[in-house]
């Protein structure tokens, strides 16, 4: 069983929500990326989400914009982030951690290259937000071959079509979008219908759904958690670590909040 597996294997046994926070690798600075991933998991984290830094972070808002920018200025390529988790992995053996970003920089590795390389670091997961599934077989069977999973989009206007292909590819949890914009858009979010829509994609999916996109406290992550098997946190993390004098003691206090809300439902 995949890390990712057993992650939410035990947390349905214990009837607890998936926290999952998004960090930018190489931000707010390279030393602090592995620091933070800990503390991140002393705080509750169930899956760490690593950004990796993109020069056209097209479904990013500003926040995580920024935040890539000063990443690559410091030199924070795929290299980088594949050093993190391996470095990240010779302390912690069992805490999933999905790459999440864009096509590009796996692309230039070739699929099989690229699969190689992250399964030896120690990833479990990657979310490449700009690949369609209908041009994703190379990568999936690419990924399956080393137990990789291809985490799939769903989004407020996937069509029922698309939908059913995503629930037929689907490995290691379906990441629903919460509303049609960039990260960090808070104000768009509109829980009733997100509900509504993760209720109906759950009873679809053979693997767990996900929530993204405009949670960005305690409150928010309990009320969209209540339909979904976890929550993603990243823009109003990112953004707290990028003036934090100690960037693993702010994870930790971020997060912890959120712990405790996820944990009350």
């Amino acid at each position: 069983m995949s890390r990712i597996d057993a992650c939410f294997a035990r947390l349905k046994a214990s009837g607890r929500k998936a926290l999952i926070p998004f960090i930018t690798a190489g931000d707010p600075s390279l030393e602090a990326t592995v620091p933070v991933m800990h503390a991140l998991v002393a705080a509750g984290a169930d899956v760490i989400e690593l950004g990796v830094p993109f020069s056209d972070p097209m479904a990013d808002g500003p926040t995580i914009q920024r935040a890539s920018e000063r990443a690559l200025a410091r030199g924070a390529g795929m290299r980088f982030v594949l050093e993190a988790v391996a470095q990240f992995r010779q302390t912690d053996a069992t805490t999933p951690v999905v790459l999440m970003g864009y096509l590009n920089p796996v692309e230039i590795r070739g699929a099989e290259g690229f699969a190689a390389a992250a399964a030896e670091a120690g990833v479990d997961g990657v979310l490449l937000v700009d690949l369609p599934p209908e041009e994703a077989d190379e990568l999936r069977v690419a990924f399956a071959a080393r137990q990789l999973a291809l985490v799939l989009l769903a989004s407020p206007t996937t069509p029922q079509a698309r939908i059913q292909r995503l629930c037929r590819d689907a490995a290691g949890y379906l990441y629903y979008v919460s509303f049609n914009g960039v990260t960090g858009a808070n104000q768009l979010l509109d829980i009733g219908a997100a509900s509504g829509r993760l209720r109906q994609l759950r009873q679809a999916s053979p693997v767990p759904v996900v929530a993204g996109f405009g949670i960005n406290d305690a409150a928010s992550a309990a009320a969209m958690a209540v339909d979904a098997d976890g929550v993603v946190v990243g823009s109003a993390l990112v953004a707290a670590l990028a003036t934090a004098a100690d960037p693993a003691a702010a994870a930790g206090a971020f997060l912890a909040p959120l712990r405790k809300a996820l944990d009350a439902l």
